[in-house]
C-alpha cells in the first residue's frame, strides 16, 4: 500500500526537470535550456511524477512552474523528437499525447494553487502549461505565442479549450490562427497573465504571491479551485479524447511532414506548396 505523502525532492534523480521544495513552496523547472525548454516524452514522465508528489506532500502549499535560464519558459513539444519519432507513426504519437494529457490533468488537479513563473518565451504547449497553472507572473521581455497552425498541429491540449475562456473568443482566434507573438504587456491587458514585472523583480514578485497563497486555508483553496475549474473541465473532457485521436491520425498528413521537416532543416514552411498539392 503506498504512503500518501511527499518524498524528499532530491530523491527523485530527475534528468529533464529540476525539482525542489522549501518553505511551503515546490518549484518544478523545465531543464532543457539547449532546446528552449521543449518537452519530450521523458520530460513528461518526470513531470507527471513530480506533480503527483506535490499533490501528496502536505508540507507544500503552492507550486511554482518555470523554465531554466531566461530565454524560455517552455516552447511546447520537442519538434525534433516529433519529426523523428512520430511522423507516420500515429500509435506512437497517441501514447505521447497520453503523457501530455496526464501532465495537464495532474497539474490542474494537484489540489493546491500553482503559479507559472514566465521567465522567457512561451510557445505552443508551453502556453498550455501556463494556462494549466492558476496564476501567472511574466518578466516584461516575455512573449506568448501559439504556433500549431504554422507547424502542422492544432493546439487542442488546452489552448483551443481555455483561450476563449481566458482572453475571449476573438483574441483566441487571433492567437491560434495568426500564430504571432503577444508581448507581455498585451498579455496582461488580455488577462493571459496576472502580473508583468522587470526581469530583475520576477523572483521577488513570485515569492510574494506564493507567500500570500500559503497564508490561506488549504482546504478552502482546494475546493475553490475545484469549483473554478468547472468550465475548463467541461470543455476539456468534451474534446480531449477526440483531439488525441485526430492529432494521431493527422500525423500522416503531408502538411505535418512539411511543418516538422522545415523546422529540422531550419527553413521557412512552404505553405503555398502544401496548398497546391491539395488541389
Amino acid at each position: 500500500m503506498p504512503e500518501y505523502s511527499g518524498k524528499p525532492a532530491e530523491s527523485f534523480k530527475f534528468k529533464k526537470i529540476l525539482y525542489s521544495k522549501s518553505d511551503g513552496r515546490a518549484t518544478i523547472t523545465f531543464n532543457r535550456p539547449d532546446v528552449l525548454n521543449a518537452v519530450d516524452g521523458d520530460t513528461l514522465i518526470e513531470l507527471n511524477e513530480a506533480f503527483q508528489d506535490v499533490s501528496w506532500d502536505d508540507a507544500v502549499g503552492v507550486l511554482i512552474l518555470t523554465g531554466a535560464g531566461d530565454r524560455a519558459f517552455c516552447t511546447g513539444a520537442d519538434v525534433r523528437e516529433q519529426a523523428e519519432e512520430f511522423i507516420d507513426r500515429p500509435d506512437a504519437y497517441w501514447k505521447w499525447m497520453g503523457l501530455f494529457i496526464q501532465c495537464h490533468e495532474r497539474l490542474r488537479n494537484i489540489g493546491k494553487p500553482s503559479i507559472a513563473r514566465l521567465n522567457g518565451i512561451v510557445v505552443g504547449g508551453g502556453n498550455e502549461f501556463n494556462m494549466s497553472c492558476d496564476l501567472a507572473i511574466a518578466a516584461d521581455h516575455v512573449t506568448i505565442r501559439q504556433v500549431g497552425a504554422a507547424r502542422g498541429s492544432v493546439a487542442a491540449a488546452g489552448a483551443t479549450q481555455f483561450l476563449p475562456l481566458i482572453i475571449g473568443d476573438r483574441r483566441a482566434r487571433e492567437m491560434l490562427f495568426l500564430c504571432e507573438p503577444i508581448p507581455a504587456q498585451k498579455c496582461l491587458e488580455w488577462g493571459l497573465v496576472n502580473q508583468v514585472v522587470p526581469k530583475a523583480q520576477l523572483d521577488s514578485a513570485v515569492s510574494e504571491m506564493a507567500g500570500k497563497l500559503i497564508d490561506k486555508l488549504p482546504e478552502c483553496i482546494r475546493y475553490a479551485k475545484q469549483q473554478l475549474n468547472f468550465w475548463r473541465d467541461l470543455s476539456w473532457h468534451l474534446t480531449i479524447g477526440h483531439a488525441r485521436d485526430w492529432l494521431s491520425i493527422h500525423n500522416r498528413a503531408p502538411e505535418v511532414a512539411e511543418g516538422m521537416q522545415s523546422f529540422v532543416e531550419k527553413r521557412p514552411v512552404d505553405y503555398r506548396k502544401v496548398r497546391k498539392n491539395r488541389q
